[in-house]
């Protein structure tokens, strides 16, 4: 199967690649089938919707900041980047991470409710 995405262009894809949301993102609860890409020349990983191919979320694996993040069995947690052309305002949401299961493609969202992980955490500092 095939794709014409905003970011990567076409894309070429099987079934078994896509990961399945089964309540959607906050925001974004009816699409619930994406892919998950990690380009080779890129520190993102990407969430790029099936549903409406244009959409796609940039990724960063929350532990790369902090090891002792709150985990979920069988899953790893990334957080959604807002980038900018600066990177010093390029920022990661740690308060409402993404938990990516990648054996059984299951891909869910969750509030961590703490005031330690903020929804702007900048990604970069002088």
């Amino acid at each position: 199967m095939k794709i014409q995405t905003h970011q990567f262009g076409e894309v070429e894809y099987f079934e078994d690649k896509i990961m399945n949301f089964t309540t959607g993102l906050f925001g974004f609860e009816d699409l619930k089938q994406y892919l998950f890409i990690k380009p080779e020349d890129s520190y993102f990983y990407w969430l790029n919707s099936i549903e409406s191919s244009d959409l796609a979320f940039p990724l960063f694996p929350v532990r790369l900041i902090d090891e002792n993040y709150p985990q979920e069995e069988n899953n790893e947690a990334f957080g959604i980047v807002t980038l900018n052309s600066d990177p010093l305002k390029i920022t990661i949401n740690l308060k409402a991470p993404i938990y990516i299961n990648q054996n059984d493609k299951s891909v869910f969202q969750k509030i961590i409710d703490t005031d330690k992980y903020p929804v702007h955490y900048n990604l970069f500092s002088e």
